[in-house]
């Protein structure tokens, strides 16, 4: 759970697709979980979000089939469970490797292949989950459309 300095535990409500990965444990490959780019953005994404604080407006979601073999974070063969072909559900992406064009909304391919590596670099693409553990609770909608603890 991220802390505030000096202030304990901060909690706040994520919302997370139902079909992404449970969290790996810390330093195991990263499966597409999303709930680090959930809770607070990465440096990289404090800079495209412009805030440093909720969810990253790079995340993306890839569902189910579009997702299988790719890692959550650089778009490389996923390594451990949750990849390979077969596998159901979906995974978070980085926007900002994956897809800076539509991030960003510039349009130079040079500039873009090569933010995309900074990128990688930047996130710690394929060096394992850095995310301290997260609570997830589940949530459901009340008969009034609106959303309570379950």
């Amino acid at each position: 759970m991220p802390r505030d300095a000096g202030h304990g535990p901060r909690q706040h409500v994520v919302f997370w697709h139902g079909d992404a990965p449970a969290q790996p444990a810390l330093g195991q490959p990263c499966n597409g979980c999303g709930l680090c780019c959930l809770a607070e953005p990465c440096p990289l994404g404090m800079l495209v979000s412009r805030r440093r604080h909720g969810a990253c407006v790079a995340l993306r979601w890839l569902p189910g089939t579009a997702a299988d073999g790719a890692d959550g974070a650089s778009g490389a063969p996923a390594e451990g469970a949750g990849g390979g072909p077969g596998r159901e559900g979906g995974r978070y992406v980085c926007g900002m490797v994956t897809d800076p064009a539509g991030v960003t909304g510039w349009r130079n391919r040079w500039l873009l292949q090569a933010l995309a590596r900074l990128a990688r670099r930047w996130i710690a693409a394929g060096q394992g989950c850095d995310a301290p553990p997260l609570h997830v609770a589940a949530v459901r909608p009340d008969e009034d459309g609106s959303s309570r603890g379950a």
